[in-house]
């Protein structure tokens, strides 16, 4: 006690209020900090801060000044719904601050110039002397000087719900909960010095940018750049072939407008929406829509065992009794559980003892208790017996009781425990422990109670076990097939760890590594041997950042569960947080999925959902790229041929409207590949060099396509207009036949694209043989025989498609 007085310069009398003041100016007040939030206004007008939504707005803006003011209207509401939803998560993320400001006690008792008396919680510095009672919460950070059977719940910091003893020198943290007993402590840090405080800094720091945010990014400067190459190369040749400059003008800010994929938001948006609710079915809700697709590009999941892998309902699995009866009676009597409509209410073990053991009929009063305690590793009760003897009943870890035993009761017969037989109860112990059961011992004894852990009667063995949940082992080889690395994450001992492990198949030949382990490796030996770990026993909830950073420095999108206030930093800094449905506030705030049901499976399901949105958006991107080099090579390719532009501004914006239109909205509902989820994640760009390629192939055998029939009716005398005409629809049913190729190999197919398609279709028909849109695209009816040749040239998009398929495999 002296020892820690002096190290923070007080007395058990406590600060004098000078001394306290000056304290207060040095180590701030005992508050969290909050970051000033950005102002509502800022934070919205800052989600147009970004390429493509620039880009966008520049194409409205020329749409409506070509007078296409439904396809300007088209493009501001995408622009508007990709912003609102940014804005909307952003403001979200400002909650986890709060959630945990809401925690912190507000008042304190605290010792001051010998006075005890009740102040303001934020007014405690380093030193001062606060004192702690059954029910109160604790108000900073401190370190026990005396502790009166004091027992506290951290499951608010550290997720772990058991009940945790503190004796004079433990350390006690700001928002743990006292559960019973007295204390006194000496604050040792204050405010955002605590270690609430520290998890708040993390809390507040800024997301990091999604990989999907940072692939449409990267996409929408790209296309941006070739867009405005284009238009000028377009604006120049027109210009030089004696083109009037206004329609020159108008041709290249057409061009500008299809070669921008507007409906990416709207399509982005719409698909992840889809897939968040599905999502939301399977009982994973997720917070942050981006994030949606960031599951389908997770390499590794850092998963809890207790609850996530396992029930989470510690089970007798196991016994082994001298006398069966008399380890019942104790396992029922020396316990501090209850069960309430079959719900354990306490401490997870004894709840399990006390259901294995509730059969036993006998009730006795208890006159004392003696508890569980880390030192002394047992648990006794004294109780009164028939009225007048006592019985003192005792369990605990099974070579603590063996100790403490003389005698053995082997069923009625007492006899002394000699030295052989202690021998085989030790290997029965050491056997039971092998196959990953937490072993309980339980012994009793009659008289002397002056030392009741003494001289005890041993009755018998309770093996438990936290058992993996049924699905479990099933979705650890789903992801293992999937490319995806599984490592458990545990406060639990390292044998127990490693036999669940083993039986969930995530312990195969990695390495295991406990807490105490990892903090002995230095960064550079950490990063070596990261990736060959499987299992962490033993660990701290603050080490989970170190594991997470580690592994993103590794070039991982890492996936990490969480349920306590202390695993917040951890969820933030994830690739992806996926809270647990009865964590606390902070967790859930903190993390991007959360999971109603704490199952790992869910995980997985949605892993598999990430995966099948991303197939979806590369699907339409695809799509829409391949029409926009098509239309972009057709314009180039007739300006050097000198012919007539196939396309005026009008059906440049029709076609940009068919292709961000029903077919390109529909592949981004595509059912999942066949192969989903045996295949490695795709950490890739969108366009992967293999996709590139057939992008270029299927634009050039469009744009050849188009050119030659174009020049083919123009040759023939054909009137322009209708020349024009037959071009222009061939491009749209190229279009049409493109989106029958992105469909996905799917058991689920969509009929949604084949409306789609259809859909396009009858529009088309509209401009072309309604007189009124005849005159607003400057259409001509067309023949069957011209349909005939739409039709036949069109198809060969689905034969380049077929070669693509055979060259690239």
């Amino acid at each position: 006690m002296s020892d820690i007085l002096s190290k923070y310069s007080t007395s058990l009398e406590g600060l004098n209020t000078g001394e306290a003041q000056k304290r207060q100016s040095e180590y701030g007040l005992n508050e969290i900090i909050e970051k000033k939030p950005t102002p509502l206004i800022i934070l919205f007008f800052s989600q147009f801060a970004d390429i493509l939504i620039v880009l966008l707005i520049i194409a409205a803006i020329a749409s409506f000044l070509i007078g296409d003011i439904i396809d300007a209207g088209v493009i501001i509401l995408a622009v508007l719904l990709n912003t609102i939803m940014g804005f909307i998560q952003e403001y979200r993320s400002q909650k986890a601050v709060e959630s945990l400001k809401s925690l912190i006690t507000k008042t304190a008792v605290v010792k001051r110039e010998g006075h005890v008396e009740e102040i303001d919680a934020k007014l405690l510095t380093v030193g001062d002397i606060v004192v702690l009672d059954e029910g109160c919460k604790v108000p900073a950070d401190l370190v026990l000087i005396e502790s009166h059977k004091l027992s506290c719940d951290e499951s608010g910091l550290t997720g772990e719900s058991a009940a945790v003893k503190k004796e004079s020198n433990d350390k006690m943290f700001m928002d743990s909960n006292v559960l019973s007993g007295h204390g006194v402590g000496v604050i040792t840090n204050v405010g955002m010095n605590t270690e609430m405080g520290k998890i708040a800094g993390v809390v507040q720091e800024a997301d990091d940018e999604t990989p999907l945010a940072k692939r449409v990014g990267k996409l929408g400067k790209i296309l941006s750049a070739i867009a405005i190459v284009v238009c000028i190369a377009i604006f120049i040749l027109e210009l030089a072939q004696g083109v009037p400059i206004v329609e020159t003008f108008m041709t290249a800010v057409s061009l500008a407008v299809a070669a921008i994929p507007e409906g990416l938001p709207a399509v982005l948006t719409l698909t992840l929406a889809l897939g968040m609710s599905e999502m939301a079915k399977s009982k994973a809700i997720v917070r942050k829509l981006l994030s949606v697709e960031t599951l389908g590009s997770c390499t590794v999941i850092c998963s809890d065992k207790t609850g996530t892998l396992t029930e989470n309902k510690m089970t007798v699995v196991e016994s082994y009794y001298t006398n069966k009866d008399k380890t019942h009676l104790i396992g029922k009597l020396c316990n501090n559980a209850s069960i309430n409509n079959e719900k354990v209410i306490g401490d997870q073990t004894d709840g399990a003892i006390l259901r294995h053991c509730r059969d036993c009929e006998t009730e006795l009063e208890r006159l004392d208790e003696i508890p569980l305690d880390s030192n002394r590793k047992m648990m006794t009760t004294i109780h009164r017996l028939n009225g007048e003897n006592n019985i003192v009943l005792s369990k605990g870890a099974p070579e603590i009781i063996l100790d403490k035993c003389k005698y053995i009761d082997n069923d009625g017969t007492i006899e002394i425990l000699e030295a052989e037989t202690k021998e085989t109860l030790l290997k029965k112990i050491g056997e039971m422990s092998g196959h990953a059961l937490r072993v309980i011992g339980f012994a009793y004894k009659k008289e002397g109670f002056e030392n009741p852990e003494s001289d005890l009667t041993f009755t018998g063995l309770l093996g438990l076990i936290d058992p993996p949940k049924k699905d479990a082992a099933k979705a650890v080889e789903e992801c293992i097939n999937a490319g995806i690395d599984v490592v458990m994450i545990t406060g639990d001992h390292e044998r127990t760890a490693c036999a669940i492990a083993r039986n969930l198949g995530i312990l195969t030949t990695g390495q295991v590594i406990t807490g105490r382990e990892l903090d002995e490796l230095s960064q550079n030996e950490y990063i070596e041997r990261a990736m060959d770990i499987q299992v962490y026993a033993r660990v701290k909830p603050a080490q989970k950042m170190r594991i997470v950073e580690t592994l993103k420095e590794l070039d991982n999108i890492v996936a990490m569960t969480g349920d306590g206030v202390n695993d917040a930093p951890a969820l933030k800094k994830a690739s992806i947080g996926v809270a647990m449905g009865d964590g606390t506030d902070v967790a859930k705030e903190a993390s991007d999925m959360i999971l109603e049901n704490n199952d790992f499976t869910t995980i997985v399901k949605a892993i598999e959902g990430g995966r099948k949105i991303y197939d979806n958006i590369k699907r339409f991107v695809k799509y829409q790229v391949s029409t926009n080099v098509g239309a972009i090579l057709t314009i180039i390719g007739t300006s050097l041929l000198n012919l007539p532009l196939p396309f005026n501004p009008a059906q440049l914006l029709w076609l940009n409207i068919v292709m961000d239109g029903p077919p390109a909205q529909m592949l981004g509902i595509e059912g999942p590949e066949r192969d989903l989820m045996q295949r490695p994640p795709e950490t890739g760009d969108i366009l992967t060099k293999d996709t590139l390629l057939q992008i270029l192939f299927l634009g050039i055998v469009m744009a050849i396509g188009t050119i030659c029939v174009f020049a083919y009716e123009i040759s023939k005398g054909v009137q322009t207009q209708k020349a024009m005409t037959i071009a222009f629809t061939l491009f749209v049913v190229y279009q049409l036949f493109n989106a029958f190729n992105g469909r996905a190999n799917s058991e689920q197919s969509s009929k949604y694209l084949y409306l789609g398609i259809i859909l396009s279709f009858l529009l088309q028909l509209l401009i072309i043989y309604i007189p009124q849109l005849q005159v607003i695209f400057r259409t001509a009816a067309i023949g069957i025989s011209d349909w005939i040749l739409i039709i036949a040239v069109s198809l060969t998009i689905i034969v380049a498609q077929k070669i693509m398929d055979k060259v690239i495999k």
